[in-house]
């Protein structure tokens, strides 16, 4: 795990001599895929980054968007999957100490946490309800002794993560404009390391996060410490109020060989740092150790000499471990020292900077064989129903947030369970954040799937009035030297390029996870999108349907059942046609649902995704706690069976709750947008009914429903 034979030549030809031993681990580190991005870099420089609200973009530890008023949201997500497949608990909450440390480092409070969560076959596989139920302990355990409220996420089972996990986190952080660090410095400042103490644990934690999984290396997974965390948390920020802070960078993967790199590179200064001055966890640490390992809860800091005493008193009196460990200097080089003796000394540029890849990439062939599937005869679709609520990409997630303190903060206005979590900012204004993937669909088709994947995170912003500002992305994928999977890769980023340049969303920051696979092979394409969006008046919190309230159904249902969960969980099919958006209807079923919901005309907008029709009536039903008779005849289609209008999983779709005397002004706005709608129900009773005409094509009832959805993810993990 270190560099290939022509990286090795480059590097020599670089620096003009052959490296020594510290420095080929230095740059190992950081020319790592997991670090430097080197297969990846070249495709990301094409999404679009600009916006009005930008003021920063990828690139930097979080993406800064502008929220009015003198403030900021700040955002970044980030994934741990190789040491969550191998230690869940510690692996998942230390990706919550990252991405929080991420924020941290723009100068803004973190606010909020959202998880997205992938494991196999929970259902069958008792090494994957194990590690399900250890991450999302190690998370919830993270995040509620920070006191940072886990707001929302999403997850997903599949045989293709069995053995392995996804653990991706998004943090969400707020402060004002003029507080945010500006990143720079001048020969003569100090370089300050603040925080946890460096032991051996997390040592080469990035070269083994950018190979296949093969072994358990308990050695490269962090040990977390939520308590320090906090005590960081709260000595950065007051030391940021006091201005001691001229730039600031998380220490995260590559440990202190990156955070020197890439902060002598981005500054354009030289950094002469001393590895003895160091606090360390264990004795007899070497100078390798002690520039490779990722001990987490440590920032590094840039501080004046004016300022140098200032934040020594603020962080003891917060009781939180620093040393002074260098000086910044002019020559563009990063110098280690070991006591009084040079031990590496490279230029920042060539070790931030990894010489990039322009990888081969081709159709895969399987592709071929799941194009044209035969389709399966028509079940009996109420029992079909019910198997679908229990299935555990369907069901309810409440086993895993009922575990995150989501109020904490008083920030959270509509909590986890939702479509869209909702957070309130001091200026009066309102946050939605919602991240989603669907591996199934992109498998099926990595560029529908992935703009899908868009679409559905606007959709759950704008069902709470929101409107999408900015977005980040989380690129995962197997082994990049395969052409076939790295075609899939190039496909998502076409993907994203075209939804986001259609919607005017700029990209503000992301991750690219590679070489996520184990000896069974790799995952499915599984990219995640974030979407932000931001109310300026008062949020859509859903008010509960009542007798004789209506129905209505915007957007087009289409024959398009490719991954779907109906094929896949119920007929055990992989392929057919995926979902596919429209972009024009998408962006005006959008603008439609957000006037109305702005007119205040609705009691509440649900988006129709994951299980289709069917599935989205039912969680309205479920979470009200009443009945609904849906005439699926009356559904805007394509001429499609009962089944495929039940559990199609066509995008761009929103289901609207409204009171009858609402539904003249609701049709105006719809029609004055010239987009497909109708009346397809009316709440009353106790059962979930779907008629066609005349015909009732399935009926639950609600509690059975309940039953279902609400206790089956729950009771599977506590027999496990």
């Amino acid at each position: 795990m270190s560099l290939t034979p022509q990286e090795f030549d480059y590097l020599e030809k670089k620096i003009g001599r052959k490296p020594n031993p510290l420095e080929l681990q230095i740059v190992a580190a950081e020319w790592s895929e997991h670090c430097s991005y080197k297969s990846s870099k070249k495709h990301l420089k094409t999404l679009p980054r600009e916006g009005k609200r930008v003021i920063s973009g990828p690139g930097y530890d979080s993406g800064v968007l502008d929220v009015g008023d003198g403030y900021v949201i700040t955002v970044h997500i980030e994934s741990h999957n190789h040491p969550s497949a191998v230690e869940p608990y510690g692996g998942a909450a230390t990706g919550v100490g990252g991405v929080i440390r991420d924020i941290l480092s723009a100068g803004t409070r973190p606010i909020a946490i959202l998880d997205g969560l992938r494991f196999g076959d929970i259902e069958k596989d008792m090494h994957a309800r194990w590690l399900f139920k250890n991450a999302v302990r190690g998370i919830a355990d993270y995040g509620n002794c920070l006191g940072i409220p886990t707001v929302g996420g999403e997850i997903e089972f599949d045989k293709c993560f069995t053995n392995y996990a996804l653990v991706d986190v998004a943090s969400v952080g707020f402060g004002k404009k003029e507080r945010l660090i500006q990143n720079r410095a001048d020969k003569g400042d100090y370089v300050v390391l603040i925080g946890g103490s460096t032991g051996r644990d997390g040592i080469g934690g990035s070269q083994f996060a950018s190979d296949k999984l093969e072994s358990e290396n308990r050695s490269a997974v962090q040990i977390p410490d939520p308590f320090i965390e906090k005590l960081v948390i709260e000595a950065i920020l007051e030391a940021r109020n006091q201005n001691c802070i001229k730039a600031m960078k998380d220490l995260g993967g590559g440990g202190l060989s990156c955070a020197i790199s890439e902060t002598s590179d981005a500054l354009s200064v030289g950094i002469e740092l001393d590895v003895s001055l160091i606090h360390k966890r264990e004795q007899n640490m070497s100078p390798t150790e002690l520039m490779v390992s990722e001990s987490q809860e440590r920032m590094l800091v840039i501080t004046s000499p004016e300022k140098l005493q200032k934040l020594k008193e603020i962080c003891e009196k917060l009781r939180v471990s620093y040393s002074v460990v260098g000086k910044v200097t002019t020559d563009h080089t990063m110098q280690i020292m070991s006591e009084k003796n040079t031990v590496a000394k490279l230029p920042s540029d060539v070790v931030a900077n990894a010489p990039l890849l322009d990888r081969p990439a081709s159709v895969p062939k399987y592709l071929a064989t799941i194009s044209s599937i035969k389709k399966p005869k028509t079940p009996n679709l109420s029992k079909t129903l019910l198997k679908m609520l229990s299935n555990p990409n369907i069901a309810s997630k409440r086993w895993v947030y009922t575990q995150y303190d989501h109020e904490v903060g008083i920030r959270t206005v509509i909590k986890p369970g939702q479509d869209a979590p909702v957070l309130r900012l001091d200026n009066g204004k309102f946050l939605s954040i919602k991240i989603d993937g669907n591996s199934k669909h992109c498998y099926v088709n990595p560029k529908q799937g992935v703009i899908g994947c868009f679409d559905e995170a606007c959709r759950n912003v704008v069902c709470t009035g929101a409107t999408p500002i900015g977005m980040v992305d989380h690129l995962q994928f197997g082994n990049p030297e395969d052409p076939e999977i790295f075609w899939t890769f190039k496909e998502s980023i076409e993907g994203i390029i075209e939804y986001a340049k259609y919607f005017q969303i700029p990209c503000v920051g992301g991750k690219v996870s590679l070489y996520n696979e184990t000896d069974n092979g790799p995952i499915k394409p599984t990219p995640l999108i974030g979407v932000l969006g931001l109310i300026e008046h008062k949020p859509l919190i859903p008010q509960k349907a009542k007798g004789n309230d209506h129905l209505i159904i915007v957007g087009i249902t289409k024959d398009e059942l490719g991954g779907s969960e109906y094929y896949e969980y119920i007929h055990d099919i992989v392929g057919g046609v995926c979902p596919t958006v429209d972009l024009q209807s998408s962006k005006a079923n959008q603008e439609a649902v957000l006037e109305i919901i702005k007119q205040d005309l609705v009691k509440s907008a649900h988006d129709c995704s994951k299980g289709g029709l069917g599935v989205a009536v039912s969680e309205i039903c479920m979470t009200h706690d009443i009945g609904c008779l849906v005439s699926v005849d009356k559904v805007p289609s394509e001429s499609l069976k009962d089944d495929e209008l039940l559990f199609s999983e066509s995008h761009s779709r929103f289901l609207i709750v409204a009171d009858p005397s609402k539904l003249k002004m609701i049709k105006n706005v719809l029609e004055k947008h010239k987009v497909k709608h109708e009346v397809i129900g009316k709440f009353s009773g106790k059962n979930i009914v779907f008629k066609n005409k005349t015909k009732t094509i399935a009926s639950v009832r609600v509690d059975k429903a309940q039953e279902k959805w609400l206790n089956s993810l729950g009771s599977l993990v506590s027999h496990g």
